[in-house]
């Protein structure tokens, strides 16, 4: 017995031990569109998802651009002109088309692409087949208006996220001025409320969602159990609306800080994006803390998942823990793979996460 426990600890010393390894995917080149993945210059890139193998992203600011890495590893813009703002080209060639703010967008049940033109107050759609760009949701107007009616004739106020529920039924938005998570009933096509009530003020414990402000929501998901979660960026805070439409606070302090352990007590900054792991668990984006957190539910904690909390460009091949991020605005989990992408924003990179 002894010579037997003997052999399995010496084998198992020699068997490699798995850690976590944060690679990079895209970015940090100067090359333009059609370049390697690894030699391509993209302009803060926000969100990210997937159709197929092929992962989509959205760059903001200078970018202004829908762009995709392909199967052959090649990095091209498929709507918008580098750093070209407006609001045109609706029912055209989507590369002919301006867009204002491109924060985020998803990747829909028809194979579209749902784009929030945040600072054009609207919704649009990409039809990779066609290669063409059309009106989703919002007039364009700066607004708040629509409730009940076709989303497309409702005004919005700062679309900063589009999100759909696990059965992709609906489209859920960050209609951030307005203070409101908003959906869309994609087979009715009608846009309803699900939370706040467009004052500015940190929600009652289970109190219902529709009935109570909100600081300021920026990005939201849909969980399978029917769960909507909140990340409210200036409110600094994870909220959730359970099935039944009341809301509660389940991580942050209310104020700028960077904390881990019981969520509650866990200060975040700045948050500005978040998905659902495949585990149930919330990935947040605390972009103001330069890292990527998880919030457990069931444990009711916050613990870290990449970046160090400080900004920088270092650690690339290492453990997730050990390197740095500058200003993350998106993360993602992969469908099939469930490595974890993230937006690596003011390092104009995409990095995912992977098992050695």
């Amino acid at each position: 017995m002894r010579s037997l426990l003997a052999l399995v600890l010496v084998f198992g010393s020699l068997l490699p031990a798995w850690a976590d390894k944060l690679v990079l995917v895209a970015g940090g080149g100067d090359g333009g569109d059609g370049s390697a993945a690894a030699q391509a210059r993209l302009i803060q890139p926000f969100g990210l998802d997937f159709l197929g193998e092929t992962l989509f992203f959205v760059e903001m600011a200078k970018g202004e651009r829908l762009r995709k890495l392909d199967a052959t590893g090649q990095v091209t813009t498929v709507a918008g002109q580098e750093g070209v703002k407006g609001n045109a080209g609706d029912g055209g060639p989507a590369r002919e088309a301006t867009f204002n703010g491109l924060h985020s967008l998803a990747v829909g049940p028809d194979g579209c692409i749902y784009l929030a033109d945040t600072f054009n107050h609207r919704v649009r759609k990409f039809d990779p087949q066609s290669g063409t760009i059309s009106a989703f949701a919002g007039t364009g107007q700066k607004g708040f208006s629509g409730d009940g009616g076709p989303a497309v004739q409702a005004q919005f106020s700062g679309v900063h996220c589009v999100a759909f529920d696990p059965d992709q039924k609906n489209l859920y938005l960050a209609d951030l001025d307005n203070r409101r998570i908003r959906k869309v009933d994609l087979k009715s096509g009608l846009v309803s409320t699900v939370a706040g009530n467009g004052e500015k003020g940190v929600p009652t414990d289970g109190a219902r969602a529709t009935k109570q402000p909100l600081v300021d929501p920026r990005a939201q998901a849909v969980d399978r159990q029917g769960n909507l979660w909140i990340l409210e960026r200036g409110g600094h805070a994870l909220r959730v609306v359970d099935a039944a439409g009341t809301i509660k606070t389940v991580a942050g302090t209310g104020k700028p800080g960077m904390g881990t352990g019981p969520a509650l007590q866990a200060a975040l900054n700045g948050p500005k994006h978040l998905c659902i792991d495949r585990d149930g668990t919330v990935l947040i984006a605390d972009s103001e803390n330069h890292r990527i957190v998880r919030y457990d539910p069931k444990a009711g904690t916050l613990t870290p998942v990449a970046g160090t909390g400080k900004k920088g460009a270092a650690g690339l091949g290492g453990d997730p823990l050990k390197a740095e991020l500058a200003q993350p605005h998106g993360v993602s989990v992969h469908p099939k793979t469930g490595a974890i992408y993230i937006a690596d924003s003011t390092n104009g990179r995409l990095l995912k996460i992977v098992r050695d």
